[in-house]
């Protein structure tokens, strides 16, 4: 079980943020609570947002999946979701303000949503781990108002009856506990279909709502380390697959780094 966090009172309206480049990716450079107000303007202006989350993993599955390089790069906020990447954007002098963990995001926006009124569908995980981190969370937010929730185990040609269950149940705000590339690319072809103000794919956050799966003491997210931690509650089916990515990710950072026309200083634009 995952312990609450504060709850800031967001101002708006927010200004358009720079967005840098690392390793060919677009990643916005926005705090935990520019982000936060971010998704509330989207809301109070009733438009849509659709929020992408690069960790080293996925900035390198990225290079060899042009699907999900694609969908992650045509959402509207990209944020780093891995102290990794924040790290190596100082690195390369194309330096974010923090980490933008999706799991903490997600809890940042429900606590506006119980705020605000506003309601928020639940897509993803099995129907018993979505069960039960529906009751908890509803425990942690007892007037958040929850339009729907539906479990992850949908054949990919019900994505388009999925997607307009979500629109019929008028949420504000849609949040997909899937892995990837399966949620980015649900966003990418259904994300506007669902009508929800604010689309935001969490991952595994359902799981550790759920307390299904552990998250790492803060001390462990603040060294980089939460990764780890992760590999050791499953060993077999993560660690060879962490230590190979974030290998390769060290391998890219350092050859940037390296390369002798790169040029120095911020890279900004949009893009």
């Amino acid at each position: 079980m995952t312990r609450s966090i504060p709850r800031p009172r967001v101002p708006l309206p927010v200004e358009q943020p720079a967005r840098r480049r690392l390793l060919g990716v677009g990643v916005d450079a926005l705090t935990m609570e520019q982000t936060v107000a971010s998704c509330v303007a989207a809301t109070a202006e009733s438009r849509q947002l659709e929020i992408g989350v690069v960790n080293a993993a996925k900035m390198v599955k990225m290079r060899s999946d042009p699907a999900l390089h694609a969908a992650v790069s045509g959402c509207d906020l990209i944020v780093a979701d891995g102290q990794a990447v924040v790290w190596a954007s100082r690195l390369l002098r194309a330096p974010l303000p923090e980490r933008v963990a999706g799991i903490d995001l997600f809890l940042n926006l429900l606590a506006e949503a119980e705020r605000r009124g506003l309601s928020v569908y639940f897509l993803g995980a099995r129907a018993d781990v979505l069960q039960r981190t529906v009751a908890e969370l509803k425990r942690r937010f007892p007037a958040l108002r929850v339009a729907g929730s539906r479990d992850g185990y949908y054949a990919d040609a019900d994505a388009p009856a999925v997607a307009d269950r979500i629109a019929d149940s008028g949420a504000d705000l849609l949040f997909l506990g899937m892995t990837s590339p399966r949620k980015e690319r649900f966003v990418a072809e259904y994300g506007r279909r669902t009508g929800a103000k604010v689309v935001h794919g969490v991952g595994g956050s359902f799981d550790v709502v759920a307390g299904v799966v552990r998250r790492a003491p803060l001390a462990w997210q603040r060294a980089g380390l939460e990764w780890l931690y992760r590999a050791l509650q499953e060993p077999r089916r993560l660690g060879g697959r962490y230590v190979k990515t974030n290998a390769v990710f060290v391998a890219l950072v350092l050859a940037d780094l390296l390369r002798p026309a790169r040029r120095r200083g911020p890279r900004g634009g949009r893009g």
